[in-house]
């Protein structure tokens, strides 16, 4: 692959999207919560977010517009997680940063 196969516009601006899309403060502490934590509902997110629940569901919902994150219904809860391999390597190196 040369250099600019890898950096075709198409490419640089999915990943401007994706960086735009995740690059908000809230949304961010989402996919890094997401990440870190075994099967995240809703509940547990606002509730460490210190955040309204309408609020992180409005984020999680344009996370998952943009095919950033996926949920699924266990029980009587839906867990989300991170289904965007750039964006789950994205997170996965700040959360090793922060180590």
């Amino acid at each position: 692959m040369s250099f600019i196969d890898c950096c075709s516009e198409e490419t640089v601006h999915d990943c401007a999207q994706k960086l735009k899309v995740c690059g908000h403060g809230v949304r961010l502490k989402l996919l890094c919560m997401i990440a870190k934590q075994e099967d995240p509902c809703v509940s547990e997110l606002w509730v460490c977010l210190n955040q309204p629940q309408p609020v992180i569901s409005q984020h999680l919902a344009v996370l998952k517009k943009k095919g950033i994150v996926a949920s699924q219904v266990q029980g009587n809860r839906r867990i989300y997680s991170i289904i965007d391999p750039f964006v789950t390597r994205i997170v996965q190196s700040i959360i090793e940063s922060a180590g």
